[in-house]
């Protein structure tokens, strides 16, 4: 793997490799871009099959995130960390208490939290070190579980989506087929139960379906039955790449929202829905509540501030399909372009202010 030119053909700007003999410590910190302020973006565990994956995973992860952060409006870049291991069986103090010590090294140049593999422990282990750690016990101030806040966000989104599709943001009467119902899945259940949506539930956890059922009185179908369904929106809650060959023609939605990761399989699946005229509200904008409540806590978390900005989901989405309609290409890009167009706008206005200053250093000479 060249690194170098795979950083300079994406435009990252730092690769970090951080190891620690005594605690196992094998941690790459992956900083994409800070134009807009420090990467944030959390750190992962997991057993990756090569060194190589693990930095291809840091490199694709820390990208996603300068995505998210800047299409969620957030003063914040992208970046993310990666530690190759067990998350089941290789943790230990000395290795997160080490880790911290790096990320105090960036100078606040990074900002870490939680993410697939590591828990709110670890990461107050991590700020034992440094302060440039976010997601830690609300003890320490933190901002606590983000599942409803992320619930919030979606729910605010699948709003603006369903005002393009159907003419108006209500959603009562709607019919919403919420595929997993997790905690993110479930807390966004009781705000569509509570404006009247009619919801169709699946998920592999049986205990989890027959809550949804009992307290919103939803209808439960199989797992492989929930694309198929008659309903006014798809809400894909639980693993990614379900909008693939296989389910785009069995779709009978008007509108796709929801809180999974990299829902779509491939880009040119977001192409097809483009052509079929079906809505869809771009993954990393209408989930990014949790980030958004996270970084929060940089200026002292306040929940109300916090879920105050997750209700700009709602704008962002439109802001995503306004962009889709005005450039005449799928919203899966209008997203990127969202994030591309405000991130250049910065760096346009630092160089602006850049050679302002020479000219006024050299009218000095």
């Amino acid at each position: 793997m060249e690194i170098f030119n795979y950083m300079e053909k994406y435009d990252y700007e730092q690769l970090v490799f951080c190891q620690d003999k005594q605690s196992g410590l094998k941690a790459i910190i992956c900083i994409h871009d800070t134009t807009l302020g420090p990467a944030l973006g959390g750190t992962r565990m997991w057993t990756y099959e090569s060194e190589e994956a693990a930095i291809e995973d840091a490199l694709r992860l820390g990208k996603g995130m300068t995505y998210k952060n800047a299409a969620a409006g957030l003063n914040l870049g992208g970046g993310k960390t990666v530690i190759i291991g067990d998350p089941r069986k290789d943790k230990n103090e000395a290795m997160f208490r080490a880790f911290g010590r790096y990320v105090q090294g960036l100078n606040g140049r990074y900002i870490t939290a939680e993410d697939v593999g590591t828990t709110v422990a670890d990461m107050d282990l991590i700020h034992e070190e440094t302060d440039y750690v976010t997601g830690i016990s609300p003890a320490f101030g933190s901002s606590g579980n983000p599942s409803p806040v992320t619930a919030y966000g979606v729910y605010r989104g699948m709003k603006a989506a369903a005002k393009e599709a159907f003419g108006t943001d209500s959603l009562e009467g709607k019919t919403i087929s919420v595929q997993g119902v997790g905690s993110v899945a479930y807390t966004l259940c009781e705000y569509l139960n509570k404006e009247g949506a009619n919801l169709i539930v699946t998920d592999i956890n049986k205990e989890a379906v027959q809550r949804a059922v009992q307290e919103f009185g939803a209808k439960a179908v199989d797992p492989s039955d929930i694309y198929s369904v008659d309903c006014d929106i798809y809400s894909p809650c639980a693993l990614g790449a379900t909008i693939n060959d296989t389910t785009i023609p069995q779709l009978k939605a008007k509108v796709i929202a929801g809180s999974a990761n990299n829902q779509l399989k491939d880009e040119r699946h977001g192409d097809r829905l483009h052509e079929l005229g079906i809505v869809y509200a771009p993954d990393y904008v209408i989930n990014a509540g949790g980030v958004i409540n996270v970084a929060d806590e940089l200026y002292g978390y306040n929940r109300d501030r916090a879920m105050k900005k997750v209700e700009m989901i709602y704008d962002n989405i439109a802001k995503v399909i306004e962009i889709s309609k005005r450039d005449g290409i799928p919203t899966y890009k209008a997203a990127d372009r969202l994030a591309e167009e405000r991130i250049e706008r910065m760096r346009h206005s630092r160089s602006q202010f850049l050679q302002n200053g020479k000219h006024i250093l050299s009218r000095r000479k």
